[in-house]
This record gives C-alpha cells, structure tokens and sequence, in this order.
C-alpha cells in the first residue's frame, strides 16, 4: 500500500485532519470522502494511480481523526472547511477536485460558489439528494425537535470482524480484504447500542453520531441547481451500473437528465459491477476514470 501521513490544520472553531499521499512537489490533486465515510477509504485508488500527485485528503468535520463536536451538523459547514483546505494547501492557481457520494456533491457546489477557484471536478456518485416539497417541512422540524431530546447514537458491534461482515453484507462487490482494512479506519472504540436499544461499548462508526441527526430545513434541489448553473470547469459524472443511488434515480424519471443540464461542460461515465461505495469496489478503474478525464 502506498503510504500515507497525517497532518492537521487548525480552524478557529475546529482541528481537521489531513490525509496526504504522493510527493508534495507533484502536481495536486484533492480526494474528499462521502458521508460516514473517512480519508482512509480512498487507499485502495491512491494504490492504483499510475501518475505521481501530491494528494490531500480531509476528513471532514466530525469523521475520522477530525475532531468531533457532539452536536448537530450543517452542511454548508462543510462548504467553509472546504474553502480553508484549499486556502491551506492551494492558495494559488485553481483546484482539482475528486468528491465521493456527499464529498462529490460539495464539490460541485463549490465549483458554482467559486468558479475562479476550480479546473475541475470529478463527482463519484455525488449528484445531489433526492428532491424535497414544502409539504414535507412540518415532519421534518418535528423529527428535528425529537432528536434534540434523544441525540442518535451508532449501532456497537462486537469486533471489527464483525463490522467487516456488515461492510460486505451491504456491497457485494467489496472483497474480504478491503473490508478488514476498512474496518480498522471506518470503525473505532466506543459507545453505542445493540438493535434492542441497549447500550453498551464496542465497535461503532468512526463518525460523530449527531451525522445521524437530520437537518431541520429541507434539500432544496432547486438552490443546487442555480448554482451548478455557475460552474465554468469541466464535470464528471461516475456512477456505479449496480448503484442503489441509480435505482432511486430511475424512480425520477427525468431527474438524472434534468440535473445534468444544469452544467455547462458535463459528461458522464459507468463503472461495472460498482455500487454505491465504487472506489472501494473498483478502484482500478476509478483510478483510470480520474486520471484519464484530468489529464
């Protein structure tokens, strides 16, 4: 495996982490994970890219080895952190940007927000959550108020084996070997509780558990879509052929087009035998993907 080295960067309100591969002299090249996911997952890429880069890789707020501040999340938090990576360790020039699932759908916002700022964009299966009506505002404030009195906690598993088996349980595609070693980043020691309420320390997720918490306002798709419609660099969609996130997709239909047309210089690719997490699935060719597209 191609080694790896922590750093951090130190914000007013919180420390992040910061993964990095590659030679630092090399041109960069920016790797931001998914929700509940963690730097460390995109190893198995790194490992398979033929050219020499200077990767960062951020956990984001509340992942990882960042720090985690045990209370609700916002997304455009995300946003600023992202904004002060890249002041950090890009403060000149424009920016290539590599998202997965959440990660990519930052960066696509980003790309709108700050145009100057990016060449482009590779989102892996980030292309913006399921749309929202304003019927659906008033259950989503009274799950909010619900989940202040009684904040989320992770499900505890019994050892990291046992995480590995629920990794491979849920994709069909990850291999024993690259579920044990994502058991040892995307898991840590803690307090959770069991499918019956009770709780009790274990393995659980290496994710704040207040990520659980949902947001008290609604996606509004069509504030996402104004700003794609800002993006000057070129886009990349990738998506996964046996993706749960194209089947949802296909219950739309007309949405996957709609988006897209939103972006002035956009065009898609597949990955086979992929679902939802294809970096961890096929990591050869999404290496390939990446390198072809930036290159």
């Amino acid at each position: 495996m191609t080694p790896s080295r922590s750093e951090y960067l130190d914000l007013p309100d919180i420390r992040l982490h910061i993964r990095r591969w590659g030679n630092p002299k090399a041109p960069t090249l920016f790797l931001l994970h998914g929700w509940m996911d963690v730097s460390a997952s995109f190893q198995f890429v790194v490992d398979e890219l033929k050219k020499d880069w200077n990767i960062i890789a951020p956990d984001w707020r509340g992942f990882g080895s960042s720090e985690w501040l045990n209370r609700p999340y916002f997304f455009a938090e995300h946003l600023g952190d992202l904004e002060a990576i890249l002041d950090r360790y890009a403060p000149e020039g424009k920016v290539k940007l590599v998202g997965h699932s959440m990660g990519g759908i930052l960066s696509c916002l980003y790309a709108g927000i700050r145009p100057e700022r990016v060449e482009s964009v590779i989102s892996l299966e980030g292309f913006g959550i399921a749309p929202t009506t304003p019927d659906m505002a008033t259950e989503r404030y009274q799950k909010w108020l619900g989940v202040l009195k009684s904040p989320p906690r992770m499900h505890v598993y019994s050892d990291r084996a046992g995480f590995a088996r629920r990794l491979m349980h849920t994709d069909r595609f990850l291999t024993q070997e690259r579920a044990d070693y994502l058991s040892r980043h995307l898991a840590r020691i803690g307090d959770g509780e069991t499918k019956g309420g009770e709780r009790r320390h274990g393995i659980i997720w290496n994710g704040d558990p207040w990520h659980k918490a949902p947001a008290p306002y609604l996606f509004r798709l069509e504030e996402s879509m104004a700003i794609w419609q800002q993006i000057t660099c070129p886009v990349l969609w990738v998506a996964g052929r046996q993706s749960w996130v194209i089947r949802e997709f296909d219950t739309r239909p007309g949405d996957w087009a709609a988006r897209q047309a939103c972006f002035a210089n956009v065009r898609e690719e597949w990955v086979d035998n992929a679902d939802h997490m294809l970096h961890h699935d096929q990591p050869e060719e999404v290496a390939r993907i990446v390198e072809t597209f930036i290159a």
